[in-house]
């Protein structure tokens, strides 16, 4: 039986670098932070047909918050957020909005899948695009070494097919890594460190949920892993 799905987390991708475990060897990372990662709104089955979390990233300025929006926030009762997404969770694991998702939220050793934007390439040849062979570096063949070769037949069809691999635009695509591993957490800096690289550019947005494919670890936080908000100091009685 499938586990019951819980919200992911939204983060930015700040670059990579390299933890040491205790035996000395060495493990490549990509880190991500966690900025002021909360809840703005839930679906429900009775409002909107489907069950669902949107968590916001970040603070953004109110002038660049459009009026819709700033109403959106106000409701609930949250700053306004840089970026806005959405998972789909099981009716239990709905969040309260304004709750403040933590970096605990993963452990680490767990597998998760990442989503984000690749970096783009711009116009490029098939080799690169496709990983075609080119053609070959003698035998007659001059100057065309890295072209396409033959795109279709001749008289009949008298075209070239579409989704035919050649060369153009290259990457700026939606892009899920799956199976990748939670090297380790740092809750307090709001810091999760994976394994190996992540879709996208420095500073670009990236989606981290449970993995689809592998067993969520049995003592993972459900529905998530919150921050929980400062207790206000109450005044002694004088």
């Amino acid at each position: 039986m499938p586990q019951p799905l819980r919200t992911g987390l939204l983060a930015k991708k700040l670059g990579m670098t390299r933890i040491f475990k205790d035996d000395g060897t060495h493990v490549p990372v990509t880190v991500l932070h966690l900025d002021q990662v909360q809840v703005v709104a839930a679906k429900t089955e009775e409002t909107d047909g489907y069950t669902a979390v949107q968590i916001g990233f970040g603070k953004a300025k109110v002038k660049n918050v459009t009026q819709p929006q700033r109403g959106h926030f106000a409701k609930a009762k949250v700053e306004p957020k840089m970026k806005l997404v959405e998972f789909r969770v099981a009716p239990d694991a709905l969040l309260e909005p304004g709750a403040s998702l933590s970096a605990a939220h993963f452990a680490a050793g767990q597998k998760v899948d990442v989503c984000g934007t690749s970096k783009g390439k711009g116009f490029a040849g098939g080799m690169k695009r496709w990983n075609f062979a080119g053609l070959e570096a003698s035998h007659g063949v001059s100057i065309s070494h890295r072209s396409l070769g033959s795109t279709g037949n001749r008289q009949d069809p008298g075209k070239t097919f579409k989704n035919k691999k050649m060369a153009g635009h290259l990457g700026v695509e939606r892009i899920t890594t799956l199976n990748l591993e939670v090297a380790a957490v740092d809750a307090e800096k709001g810091l999760i460190m994976i394994k190996g690289a992540v879709p996208g550019s420095k500073n670009g947005y990236v989606l981290v949920r449970d993995a689809i494919k592998r067993a969520r670890p049995a003592d993972a936080a459900y529905p998530a892993a919150l921050i929980e908000a400062p207790v206000a100091d109450t005044p002694a009685a004088g």
